[in-house]
């Protein structure tokens, strides 16, 4: 059981009681506990929090049925639908491993240009040292 949970079970005035001490020690220790509290939602009535924490449960849950659904090893239930999810995760890899070695052969070859370009402005101009500063 971590600190937080043990605290709970003092109640609210024990988290009241650690804040102020907090602050007595060093402000900043009570600042960051207040923060906390009110961050985690502590500082509501215990019954909307706990009402609070098992509605973010749902929706984590939820959120991880409809982000998370694509994701490889979570199955629908529907075996054509997860062959075919599954085609087309490999099909959309396989184009986006693609699409970057275009793009680097794509850099490469604007960086050859350009050094080609250089070094053939270079060769035109011929290797010159530093330009002679003009006598006043």
């Amino acid at each position: 059981m971590d600190i937080a949970a043990k605290i709970d079970d003092l109640g609210k005035p024990a988290w009241i009681a650690l804040m102020i001490l907090g602050f007595l020690a060093y402000w900043p220790i009570g600042l960051g506990i207040l923060a906390y509290l009110v961050w985690s939602g502590r500082m509501r009535s215990w019954k909307y929090a706990r009402w609070h924490n098992e509605g973010r449960e749902r929706m984590r849950s939820t959120m991880g049925r409809w982000c998370g659904g694509a994701s490889r090893g979570y199955s629908s239930g529907n075996k054509a639908f997860d062959d075919y999810r599954e085609e087309t995760l490999r099909r959309l890899e396989e184009e986006e491993r693609e699409f970057k070695d275009f793009l680097d052969r794509l850099r490469q070859a604007k960086d050859k240009a350009e050094f080609d370009q250089f070094m053939s402005e270079r060769g035109r101009r011929g290797p010159q040292g530093p330009e002679p500063q003009p006598q006043a």
